[in-house]
């Protein structure tokens, strides 16, 4: 079993070196990967559009530029985006972005990638929220084509390249892989025909949970891949919404239970939230690394 932490923005109230420090912890207790998330912008409220998700005024990172900074403080752990909200960004340049941090790390990046949720988010950076889907299924080709080809020829319905060249090329041959996140019945299609992964967001029903893999295996059968070739992924919980889903990450055994169970559904990847850790009573970055070296330890005695 394979894990990754969900990198919490909250570690910036005690500044860019204790943002940094967290990620050497990390690796240094044994953690296979570091995954960022990816907010741009957020909206306050208006009249004509709900509250978002998260506090508007919530301190988030750009998502590349602090895998950059953390590739530079490690030398061994992976680093990956859960999720990079593809369809908001230009997918080029995202191309351009992910090598380089590829080659950089020496070959230890992993992208996932989502559509995202935000409607104000894509206004505010000009981009069109009612096709994003078909946008993103056209842009993961345009990116493995940057990533593979010499001479990049695309001609989408959204997206053009002609006779086009990027070096140098990723560490990895081909790439880093593309996973892909949500649970919708779109990505998991999408996850089935172009996904080298899927992400899933922390479903609570197993019944949900083995659902959407059948239709990630099915959507990959008709598809003519492999469903086996697919990797699975699975959050253990998000940043609770509710005041009593907040000691979550506190009971060590529940998380040990969940994780060990996923493993026995097929999973290989589990990721734990650092944010909601830092909620479940964990209030500083010492205090998240001392939480999640005892997490570490306890899942790893029981599935290693």
């Amino acid at each position: 079993m394979k894990l990754t932490v969900d990198y919490p923005s909250v570690a910036f109230r005690e500044g860019p070196a204790k943002v940094l420090e967290l990620g050497k912890a990390l690796e240094d207790i044994g953690y296979d990967e570091i995954a960022v998330f990816d907010h741009v912008v957020m909206g306050f409220p208006t009249d004509t559009r709900p509250p978002p998700m998260y506090p508007p005024k919530m301190p988030v990172l750009e998502a590349l530029i602090l895998l950059a900074q953390l590739a530079a403080v490690t030398d061994r752990i992976g680093l990956s985006t859960e999720v990079l909200v593809l369809p908001q960004r230009q997918p080029v340049l995202v191309a351009k972005q992910i090598s380089t941090i590829d080659l950089m790390s020496e070959g230890r990046v992993r992208l996932g990638v989502g559509v995202g949720w935000q409607e104000s988010e894509y206004d505010a950076l000009e981009e069109d929220f009612t096709n994003r889907g078909r946008r993103m299924d056209e842009a993961i080709a345009l990116l493995r084509s940057y990533w593979s080809d010499e001479q990049i020829d695309f001609d989408g319905e959204y997206y053009s390249s002609t006779a086009m060249a990027m070096e140098p090329k990723p560490a990895q041959d081909g790439g880093p892989e593309i996973w892909i996140g949500g649970g919708s019945k779109a990505a998991l299609r999408r996850t089935g025909q172009l996904g080298d992964g899927w992400m899933g967001s922390a479903l609570a029903k197993e019944e949900t949970i083995v659902s959407s893999v059948a239709a990630i295996h099915a959507a990959a059968e008709a598809a003519g891949r492999d469903p086996a070739s697919i990797g699975l992924q699975m959050m253990l919980q998000p940043p609770p919404s509710k005041e009593e889903d907040k000691a979550y990450y506190a009971d060590h055994d529940q998380v040990v239970q969940r994780v060990v169970r996923l493993k026995e559904l097929g999973f290989e990847w589990v990721s734990l939230n650092a944010t909601a850790v830092f909620q479940a009573g964990a209030r500083s970055v010492d205090a998240m690394i001392e939480q999640l070296g005892l997490l570490h330890a306890a899942i790893t005695a029981e599935t290693a």
